[in-house]
């Protein structure tokens, strides 16, 4: 079961590498937004890609 996390955690760093890694300055934009936005847009943005990862967890099972 570890050995699930740890691979499921690896493939996401290498997911949220991409975007910086590729596109620094896009990436910066986007976090200076972030910056500009309210508490509940966020958690808005953060309960959308917890019910998104649920689903496809799901799907995949």
């Amino acid at each position: 079961m570890l050995s699930y996390w740890l691979t499921g955690f690896a493939i996401m760093l290498v997911i949220e590498g991409i975007m910086p890694f590729l596109f620094p300055e896009t990436w910066r934009e986007t976090f200076r937004h972030l910056l500009t936005m309210s508490d509940g847009q966020l958690r808005f943005i953060g309960l959308t890609a917890m019910i998104a990862g649920l689903l496809l967890l799901y799907w995949i099972k």
